[in-house]
């Protein structure tokens, strides 16, 4: 079995791919099945968000890469998209901001906010590649938000410990 143990950021050059929902691109040592059927054991130095389109780089230089997996989101439009995006942000959602809508992982109490909101909320199944965080540090999810938080961002690294 080969082991992939770095990150290559956006690459074309890759020959395989593995598929992956949103919580499962939250990567440190996993062993995954690729798309041409070859098991390969992630072993990366901490826990990393890996973009859709990255590629993880076996010992041996193969590349494979990352593609985001449809999974069930909510689709949330609306009149006043802008107000709306500030509530779903302000509970440290994970969010993909497009011009006429929003997309989020499906949870009931935010459908019942989003709706008090009058926001038009849908299921719907794609790919989902949400905003990074506001430090360029990538994502938010599953970070514990009573942490102590400087004025300047985060006072600690963001490498969260976020196991499945």
């Amino acid at each position: 079995m080969q082991t992939a143990q770095n990150v290559v950021p956006l690459s074309d050059a890759a020959a395989d791919e593995v598929s992956l929902d949103y919580d499962a691109r939250f990567l440190r040592r996993k062993v995954l099945t690729t798309r041409a059927g070859r098991q390969v054991l992630i072993d990366l130095p901490r826990t990393t968000s890996i973009g859709d389109g990255d590629a993880l780089q076996t010992t041996d230089g193969a590349l494979i890469r990352v593609v985001a997996a449809p999974e069930p989101l909510l689709e949330i439009t609306g009149q006043d998209l802008h107000r709306i995006a500030w509530h779903v942000g302000n509970r440290h959602t994970p969010c993909q901001i497009e011009a006429a809508r929003l997309l989020i992982q499906q949870d009931k109490v935010m459908t019942d906010m989003l709706t008090k909101l009058g926001a038009q909320v849908r299921e719907v199944t794609e790919p989902f590649t949400p905003e990074g965080g506001a430090y360029g540090h990538g994502r938010t999810h599953g970070h514990d938000q009573t942490a102590a938080h400087g004025p300047y961002g985060s006072d600690h690294e963001h490498t969260h410990h976020h196991e499945h």
